[in-house]
């Protein structure tokens, strides 16, 4: 059986700030029906030789009641304020936080020059007789991921996981909103397999408990499953969806 009635996160504050009223005027109440009890026998008997010595502890007693009750007022206004400061700086940061991811997504290179790349990469492995694959990773942010800054912030924490597993030979290119090319040059089907594996426990590790995301992946290789650029190219193009690519004119390398 519940003692006490539910709550809510979002009423934390609201609770605190009525715990502490009451704390406070219970000790008002409190001291001020001591102090009521006291007068009486304190000053009702001034011909008595101890009076005196009575009517200085009642005085003192009234003075740290008060300035008890002042110094419990001052703590929570400063609590107060360093808790809305606090707050402050969590919503900075957030904010720096999300800025950095959407440069970060900004920068990588667009639809564009995965193409030129992925002709002059797929030429050099049929010239040498070398593998090439390609991984698609498609990036969901949670429906609980409501706000903007929430959302860049999950898909840049999610593309510095990426950035983290990848060779140096390798590259990563901007497809579209949450969908992204990994070019794996040297790399046959099962290695490439493998290496998406590795990726996906990154990218669960960057989703957290939360799942701030969930992500998809898909991997093709030359030459067990593509024999030319172009069907590498449709499959970066229309997997994961049929949104528009990102091939504006502004690249920038990352």
């Amino acid at each position: 059986m519940r003692v006490f009635d539910h709550i809510e996160i979002d009423e934390l504050d609201r609770r605190d700030r009525h715990l502490w009223l009451l704390a406070i005027s219970m000790i008002v109440i409190l001291g001020a029906g001591t102090a009521l009890l006291m007068y009486p026998p304190v000053f009702g008997a001034p011909s008595d030789p101890n009076a005196r010595m009575f009517q200085r502890i009642f005085v003192g007693f009234c003075a740290l009641n008060s300035l008890f009750v002042v110094y419990l007022l001052e703590r929570q206004v400063t609590i107060r304020r360093l808790r809305r400061r606090l707050i402050e700086e969590q919503r900075r940061n957030a904010e720096l936080h999300a800025k950095a991811s959407k440069d970060l997504i900004a920068s990588l290179p667009n639809f564009a020059h995965f193409q030129d790349r992925l002709a002059m990469q797929f030429r050099r492995a049929v010239n040498s007789r070398e593998p090439l694959s390609l991984l698609v990773v498609s990036l969901t942010p949670s429906k609980t991921s409501t706000q903007p800054g929430e959302i860049e912030t999950a898909l840049g924490d999610a593309v510095k996981a990426v950035l983290r597993k990848l060779r140096a030979e390798d590259s990563l290119y901007k497809v579209r909103r949450g969908v992204f090319a990994i070019l794996l040059p040297g790399l046959p089907r099962t290695t490439a397999d493998c290496f998406a594996s590795r990726l996906a426990d990154g990218l669960a590790d960057v989703a957290g408990a939360l799942s701030r995301f969930s992500f998809e992946m898909e991997t093709m290789s030359y030459p067990e499953h593509a024999a030319a650029a172009h069907e590498m190219e449709q499959m970066a193009r229309s997997r994961f969806g049929e949104q528009e690519v990102d091939d504006g004119s502004k690249v920038v390398s990352g």
